[in-house]
């Protein structure tokens, strides 16, 4: 017990709580720009993966508007003997192999 005594080096305990809040601080101050690069890091590569996919589908919206306005065109006008809608029904007939 004689290691144990009031003499050790110990801090006393105001200054102790101060270090530790001050610690505290500064730790929770790293964790919240961390997470703000991180934050910004996420946002980035989404706006760069969107514009990516916009950039990539371009020449498709074009071909997508072009046919719509095609569509409209072909809808009014009817060509005499083409079939717009219809339906079939295949019948097998045991004779016809014969």
């Amino acid at each position: 017990m004689k290691n144990l005594t009031h003499s050790s080096v110990a801090l006393p305990g105001f200054f102790r709580k101060m270090v530790a809040l001050v610690a505290t601080v500064a730790l929770i101050t790293l964790v919240l720009m961390f997470s703000a690069v991180v934050f910004a890091v996420i946002v980035v590569a989404g706006l760069l993966a969107w514009a990516y996919l916009w950039w990539k589908t371009r020449e498709l919206r074009k071909q997508m508007r072009s046919f719509s306005s095609r569509s409209v065109v072909m809808e009014e006008e009817v060509i005499e003997g083409e079939v717009i809608e219809g339906e079939s029904i295949r019948v097998n007939d045991p004779l016809d192999k014969i």
